[in-house]
């Protein structure tokens, strides 16, 4: 199969990207360090989008998402680091290397024999460890997310879902007993903060056990929990009431309205 159409797409946002790095004042003066906050920011409007399930939205954050791409392969090609052309052939030659089970005469049936392969290919390829390829700067819970699926890979991993529950009781009770009936001085605190941390990670292990994104479980809870916030302010408003001055009674009175008017809350 082949895509005249898209590769003609393609080399058109080239060329507009030539036009935008000699002629825009603004486009002229980024460099990496400069693109690299603005990267991120497009990730996460994609993500949002991704979230809402909005195809259109997705559509228009995945086109920024690939302007930015584009930009950076320019700047390469400035350098004379690399270019559009090989970084595309870069990434085609990985994805053949890694999938000797379709380009070669290695046999995996199931996704995890996949994963496994990965791993171990990537080992040989000179990453030190499995965990290596873990971005540092990922957010907390999502790194903890893709630790523990990189340790699976490696074949390091709790038999059954009820080890992991086990094992998420203890860590509850060890946190427990960190603070309760106690003035916690900074030093507690401290190991408090470790304890909730190794709860926190053996929450995401479980999830992960039943097939559940912990992140985006976090996040359609945010969401739930903004959507009835903001009902509770407009409901207040509309009293003429600041929140400041209800009773806790008051306002579980309007967030129970929020419950019931949005549904599977």
């Amino acid at each position: 199969m082949r895509y005249p159409a898209a590769a003609e797409a393609f080399d058109r946002l080239l060329c507009i990207m030539d036009d935008l790095r000699e002629k825009c004042p603004w486009d002229k003066k980024q460099t990496l360090d400069t693109l690299r906050h603005l990267t991120i920011e497009e990730t996460y409007e994609l993500s949002d989008a991704i979230l809402s399930k909005d195809m259109a939205e997705i559509r228009k954050e995945v086109g920024d998402v690939m302007l930015h791409l584009v930009f950076y392969s320019k700047i390469g090609l400035e350098t004379g680091d690399f270019d559009a052309t090989s970084m595309l052939h870069g990434i085609c030659e990985k994805l053949i290397s890694r999938h000797p089970h379709i380009y070669g005469d290695v046999v995996a049936e199931t996704e995890e024999e996949v994963k496994a392969n990965w791993e171990a290919l990537k080992l040989k390829e000179g990453n030190k460890s499995v965990l290596s390829g873990v971005p540092g700067s990922l957010p907390s819970l999502v790194k903890a997310m893709r630790i523990q699926e990189k340790a699976r890979g490696a074949g390091f991993d709790w038999e059954e879902k009820e080890q992991v529950w086990e094992k998420v009781e203890e860590e509850l009770g060890e946190f427990k007993e960190t603070f309760v009936g106690k003035d916690l001085s900074a030093t507690q605190k401290e190991e408090a903060e470790g304890e909730l941390g190794d709860l926190i990670f053996s929450l995401v292990n479980f999830a992960r056990f039943i097939d559940i994104n912990p992140d985006q479980a976090v996040e359609r809870t945010n969401r739930k929990f903004i959507y009835r916030f903001q009902h509770l302010e407009r409901r207040a408003a509309e009293m003429g009431k600041n929140l400041q001055d209800m009773t806790l009674t008051e306002m579980d009175i309007l967030w129970n309205e929020a419950k019931v008017t949005l549904p599977g809350s």
